[in-house]
């Protein structure tokens, strides 16, 4: 059973044990979160899907590190014949989670 999820602003595909990296979530390490925006749920190949969210489904997971980091991005400027250049570093932020289960209310 997986689900697309909507995490953040971002869409994941989710299974339960997946660990993922998201944009960093206001809860501290260890807390247990929901999700209730899910966009699509595949359950043995029955498919459900949302408009726009599907009812009665959460997904439930745990906060594993709020302050990861992603790999640095290189912003380099350039302006030739003229001498210029201009670079700049970005690391974003993330938290880390750990899928417990997908829920389906009955």
């Amino acid at each position: 059973m997986y689900a697309i999820v909507d995490i953040a602003g971002q869409q994941f595909k989710v299974e339960a044990g997946n660990e993922i990296f998201c944009n960093r979530l206001p809860e501290a390490k260890g807390a247990d979160v929901e999700f209730d925006k899910v966009l699509l749920l595949d359950n043995e190949g029955k498919v459900k899907v949302g408009a726009p969210y599907v009812k009665g489904v959460t997904v439930k997971a745990t906060v594993l590190a709020d302050d990861a980091r992603a790999d640095k991005v290189l912003v380099f400027k350039k302006i030739r014949r003229k001498g210029f250049q201009k670079c700049n570093g970005h690391r974003q932020k993330l938290s880390k989670i750990r899928i417990a289960e997908i829920a389906i209310a009955a």
